[in-house]
């Protein structure tokens, strides 16, 4: 038997408006909450906290009402502490989000936080390579596209207000997950991005052998045409190792379910192959069900509401 669509989103901001960072972030957490129930998303891992947005403990207030919105914390590696991460877990945080360090993701001085995470059975979402921006530059250009221009001139503004970014893509590849999960291998990681654009077989061959090591498809349009003309959705990599993720605004969040709908169909996935991306592999790393075993019916409790 068939579960029904049941989604569970692993890479969604916290809503707060760019534009007025300042403004009552309610109505948004409203208006995702409302989105998610119109599109069968059952579920959605909440990046929280760090350099943008509200701080943990503001953005928990907003998020821990709706049982749909998985809280999980964005942190510094750099000044965010073992008794630090204790404390967010306690407060109802479920996993943790890394992006943009200084230093390697596998450098010595980080792995303390890797394996408190791991005592704590709190998965941990790490971004991928090149950071992205206000303009897809593969897609549009400021120079033909007024919109683009707008973002271009806005996201410049906000960069010469917070300063640089005193980090590396190097400092975030699917290699350093694998040096992870050897120290830790009860960590459940999500790779974000599919490793990113010129890294895709290097997370597959970490997804291939790092059994706790999963990757989501979020990224946008060039990404998922990579994903799907690269053959890696079930064959370079098992969809037993990928997450679906939006990582958009929440008024967008609608056309990407659509887009990989239609991925899916393009690619004769089953039912059971679907079930995996959009929801089984997240549900089982954040321990809301119980993973499938070889030759065994994978008990499957009533899709959330």
């Amino acid at each position: 038997m068939t579960d029904p669509l049941r989604i569970w989103d692993t890479h969604v901001h916290f809503p707060f408006d760019w534009r007025n960072p300042d403004s009552d972030p309610a109505p948004r957490v409203e208006k995702l909450v409302q989105v998610m129930a119109e599109h069968h998303i059952v579920r959605a891992s909440v990046l929280s906290g760090g350099r943008f947005g509200p701080d943990h403990d503001t953005a928990l207030r907003h998020l821990l009402p709706h049982d749909t919105l998985v809280p999980v914390a964005v942190i510094d590696p750099e000044t965010t502490t073992t008794d630090e991460i204790q404390r967010l877990h306690d407060i109802g945080y479920r996993g943790g989000k890394l992006i943009g360090p200084p230093r390697p993701y596998d450098h010595e001085t980080y792995l303390p936080l890797y394996e408190q995470a791991e005592r704590l059975h709190w998965p941990v979402v790490f971004h991928m390579g090149v950071i992205g921006g206000a303009v897809d530059y593969s897609r549009t250009h400021p120079s033909r596209d007024h919109e683009a221009a707008q973002r271009h001139d806005y996201w410049r503004e906000r960069m010469r207000e917070r300063g640089p970014r005193l980090t590396s893509a190097a400092y975030m590849l699917p290699f350093h997950l694998e040096t992870i999960a050897n120290r830790c291998p009860d960590l459940w990681i999500i790779g974000a991005h599919l490793g990113n654009q010129g890294y895709y077989q290097d997370a597959a061959s970490v997804a291939r052998w790092r059994p706790r090591v999963l990757f989501d498809l979020s990224g946008g349009e060039t990404i998922e045409q990579h994903a799907e003309q690269g053959g890696y959705v079930g064959q370079e990599i098992g969809v037993e190792k990928l997450t679906f993720g939006s990582d958009c605004g929440v008024e967008e969040i609608p056309e990407h379910v659509d887009r990989f709908h239609a991925m899916f169909d393009r690619l004769h996935l089953s039912p059971r192959d679907r079930d995996r991306i959009w929801y089984r592999n997240a549900a089982e790393a954040f321990g809301e069900i119980e993973a499938e075993t070889p030759g065994q019916t994978p008990t499957s409790p009533t899709a959330p509401k």
